[in-house]
């Protein structure tokens, strides 16, 4: 996957298939997947769990400020409260 190119979550995945896979992801991005292949999950340190963990968040974050609306813009703030 070191090519650049972001490839989709299959939406067929359940959620936690999904997480996985972009937890997988996000290890091999960061160098970290032979270790993990290696050693395994039991083994990492906690520097680099935590890394895995806030690139992961990053990219949810921005998944969903890409697809806050059906329109493709994002929503301005405030935007959420009712009209009554």
């Amino acid at each position: 996957m070191g090519d650049g190119k972001r490839r989709p979550v299959v939406e067929s995945h359940t959620s936690e298939e999904a997480l996985d896979h972009l937890k997988e992801e996000v290890a091999d991005d960061l160098g970290l997947k032979e270790k993990i292949l290696r050693v395994g999950w039991g083994e990492m340190t906690t520097h680099e769990v935590g890394k895995i963990g806030g690139n992961m968040v990053r990219r949810m974050i921005a998944y969903a400020e890409r697809h806050m609306d059906d329109n493709g813009e994002k929503q301005e703030k405030g935007s959420e409260q009712r009209k009554t």
